[in-house]
């Protein structure tokens, strides 16, 4: 594709989450797609006529089987968080048709225990997963990323 079929692609709508322990740490998973270090926090598109908030509750336990019960939703981002997917992935994710996402985060507060964190769901994502201090997070995480996850800290540091 060329970078002018590309910008005239439309943004994925997506959620993320970023689930902090009662330490303040933050939960990323090992993409189970690579062997490179791909750290994320939980996330995944928007059904039809799914809201937000809902699509959040179920991507998280989609990929870790935290159920809805064992968090409490602390703050959302106030607008849509947007990235561009490297030109040489935007063929081969989402069948090309997205040029990257546009998503809404959630910080959720996890109430549970580590035990009840699961990543061998029915369609793993992770390969590992693990708790990280804040201050870390950005530099865990793929490059193409960062901007976003560095804009989702500022505005849920005070909360977080």
């Amino acid at each position: 594709m060329t970078p002018d079929q590309i910008a005239a692609l439309p943004y994925r709508p997506c959620v993320g989450v970023m689930l902090a322990n009662a330490a303040g740490e933050v939960f990323v998973g090992q993409r189970i797609d690579t062997e490179a270090p791909a750290w994320q926090m939980p996330q995944g598109g928007i059904d039809a006529g799914e809201a937000p908030e809902a699509a959040a509750l179920r991507e998280l336990f989609e990929e870790t089987g935290v159920t809805p019960d064992l968090v409490r939703i602390e703050a959302e981002t106030d607008g849509w968080v947007r990235y561009d997917l490297p030109h040489d992935l935007v063929p081969r994710m989402w069948k090309g048709r997205y040029r990257g996402q546009e998503q809404k985060w959630f910080l959720m507060r996890f109430h549970g225990r580590d035990a009840q964190i699961d990543i061998a769901t029915p369609h793993p994502e992770f390969s590992q997963w693990r708790w990280l201090p804040p201050g870390d997070l950005e530099a865990s995480i793929v490059p193409f990323k960062r901007s976003v996850y560095a804009a989702v800290l500022k505005e849920f540091k005070e909360v977080l």
